[in-house]
């Protein structure tokens, strides 16, 4: 893996795929919950994944001649796939700012938001892209959805852009 540093940009090259992923200097946001999870994350994938592939590592040397295992050129891929995957956490995490939610008349990142659309009352959370989850009721701040949320108050109503047309949700509440 080779780092390459351009101004506020850090560019990673992988070789495997040949994909360039850039991360910008800009700020992470985050909540609580969501640092902890990536933290958590990072540290697993620093102890348990790097033993695991370790021990992946050293069976495939025991079977021979490297130079035609494919079984140890797996196992280099996996390492280089999660030390990628380090470094994206490291720098993610680094740039990170903790959002302390705070009640507010307007939607922000953080915010429980409760609408209603078509007749249904149904509620989500804007996190950033890092924690979007919508599933579980999470969504990106950075999302079309998220976008048309931001910086509104209880009661209004707003047209969002869906791939099924335009939708009206209407803000009964925020939290």
């Amino acid at each position: 893996m080779t780092l390459l540093k351009k101004s506020t940009k850090i560019q990673f090259y992988t070789l495997m795929d040949a994909k360039i992923q850039t991360m910008d200097d800009d700020k992470v946001y985050l909540s609580k919950e969501g640092f902890s999870d990536l933290r958590e994350k990072l540290g697993d994938l620093k102890t348990r994944r790097r033993i695991e592939i370790a021990q992946h590592l050293e069976f495939a040397k025991s079977l021979g001649d490297l130079s035609e295992n494919a079984e140890y050129a797996e196992a280099k891929d996996e390492q280089m796939v999660n030390e990628s995957e380090i470094l994206k956490l490291e720098d993610l995490l680094a740039r990170a700012e903790i959002i302390s939610h705070t009640m507010t008349p307007e939607v922000r990142i953080g915010s429980t938001v409760f609408f209603e659309r078509q007749g249904s009352r149904q509620q989500f959370v804007i996190v950033s892209k890092e924690e979007a989850d919508p599933l579980k009721g999470k969504i990106s701040h950075e999302s079309p959805l998220g976008k048309a949320f931001l910086g509104r108050k209880k009661n209004e109503k707003i047209l969002v852009s869906t791939p099924k047309g335009q939708q009206e949700y209407h803000i009964i509440d925020v939290g």
